[in-house]
């Protein structure tokens, strides 16, 4: 099944590291945030992917046409021109269409850019380049496949940032919860959808998670696959550095290869 990655946004919340590379390219243990997105959904068994490039898109090209050389050990002689040899090479059979929709699209407008790459009576997987979590893809699939919906996304209580006081009439604290979890969901951005949601879709400059959503909402069209386990975006510095040292800790949960 394809999986759809948007890769086209400005980052404008993590410019300290998104000024000179997108978004997806910034890297987590050495490696670019992309690269984790997609071996999550390999060991899914996963492992065609769309990426919908924007912003600095060419820096995510320059990348995958270099995969090897960024991501293996190699020899080679630069004095002939025998073929290069390389080692401890990642044994991940990716294929990656790499689409460019334009620096000003919107997220729904990318997708809908890209549809003559999607298989005409296929769902296909939809998710942004810049978060990670560990729903179980294959139970969200298959509970796509059995609600009937257009769309499914998955939904999340996310935590807060703050602690929260507790105070009395008279302004007494009386309790403190360190960061608790929201009571509202939100959409985690690992979603399912059938190719026809591009229907709904009706220019580039729509974001999915607004009108066309709305427009499957009227229709009971949309599903909700609940997580109640690890989820980060990317969206700050601070997001940054949390996720950096779960993985210089070894306690990275999205790590399952």
């Amino acid at each position: 099944m394809k999986v759809v990655i948007l890769c086209g946004g400005q980052g404008t919340r993590l410019r300290e590291m998104t000024e000179f590379i997108p978004k997806p390219m910034v890297e987590i243990g050495g490696k670019p945030i992309l690269w984790h997105i997609m071996k999550y959904y390999s060991h899914f068994g996963h492992n065609e992917f769309i990426l919908l490039l924007g912003y600095k898109g060419n820096i995510i090209k320059d990348y995958f046409l270099n995969y090897l050389a960024m991501n293996s050990d190699f020899t080679i002689n630069t004095t002939s021109n025998e073929k290069i040899e390389y080692h401890n090479i990642d044994t991940y059979n990716f294929k990656v269409t790499l689409v460019n929709t334009g620096l000003d699209s919107a997220t729904g407008g990318r997708i809908r850019q890209a549809s003559s790459y999607l298989e005409n009576y296929l769902p296909f997987m939809i998710t942004y380049g810049d978060g990670l979590c560990t729903v179980d893809i294959s139970g969200l699939l298959h509970s796509h496949i059995g609600n009937g919906a257009k769309l499914t996304i998955t939904a999340v209580k996310p935590q807060s940032r703050f602690g929260i006081i507790d105070i009395d009439k008279y302004n007494d604290v009386i309790g403190f919860r360190e960061k608790p979890d929201s009571d509202n969901y939100i959409n985690a951005g690992f979603m399912v959808a059938e190719k026809d949601i591009v229907n709904y879709i009706k220019s580039d400059t729509e974001f999915l998670e607004k009108e066309p959503i709305s427009r499957l909402v009227e229709e009971n069209n949309v599903h909700a696959y609940i997580h109640n386990g690890f989820f980060q975006q990317m969206d700050t510095y601070r997001d940054y550095l949390l996720l950096n040292d779960l993985w210089n800790s070894g306690k990275a949960p999205w790590k399952v290869w």
